[in-house]
């Protein structure tokens, strides 16, 4: 899974209609740039193949008194909705997802109401105690990596990498369960997008 889609998706659909340019600017500011594939080229090549896929629709705006060609806006289809949500709930659940896919689900966790957002963090938990049974069934931790040689390292990274992963994912749902953050129907949610027109300090320029 690619996290371009689900961030580009989630961008347009926090606008309820967004401009390329307005995504870029989104994703700068959640730093996305330095911790995914979402630079330019891939945000506008992205809502140009989601819009083709029926999961955009793309309106043409008329050009600025400046001149130049017509701006695009795009705005979440059904279809993409349903896509958008689909991808959300795999982000946070697949144990072995890649940091930047994880990053963006965390990024729209709160679009979730705040029960299913639990359930979906502690099968990520489940799926991660399992991957590190499995693991253990070649390599234990307790005898160290010496004992399979160098190559036993590569077991005890991915050990630590499960261990750190599900303690890290217990205490967000420890978090959530606590009341932290403003889930879906529960009242205004976080604004994490900066109004058209708004400076960005983190933009690449």
């Amino acid at each position: 899974m690619s996290a371009i889609r689900l961030l580009v998706l989630g961008a347009v659909r926090q606008h309820g209609r967004a401009h390329g340019y307005q995504v870029r600017n989104d994703l700068e500011y959640w730093g996305a740039h330095e911790w995914s594939n979402a630079k330019p080229g891939s945000i506008y090549h992205a809502l140009k193949q989601m819009a083709k896929q029926g999961l955009l629709h793309a309106h043409e705006i008329a050009p600025s008194t400046a001149g130049g060609p017509p701006r695009t806006e795009y705005e979440v289809t059904d279809e993409g909705t349903r896509e958008y949500f689909g991808l959300l709930r795999e982000a946070l659940t697949t144990y072995d997802q890649k940091m930047d896919v994880l990053s963006a689900g965390i990024g729209f966790i709160v679009d979730l109401e705040r029960a299913e957002a639990v359930e979906l963090l502690r099968k990520r938990v489940r799926g991660l105690e399992k991957w590190r049974s499995a693991v253990t069934e070649y390599y234990t931790p307790e005898e160290g990596p010496e004992s399979l040689g160098h190559i036993g390292e590569i077991m005890n990274m991915w050990v630590h990498s499960a261990d750190a992963g599900a303690e890290w994912t217990r205490g967000l749902i420890a978090r959530i369960e606590g009341g932290a953050y403003t889930f879906a129907g529960e009242g205004e949610p976080f604004v994490g997008v900066l109004a058209d027109g708004q400076e960005n300090p983190f933009a690449s320029g």
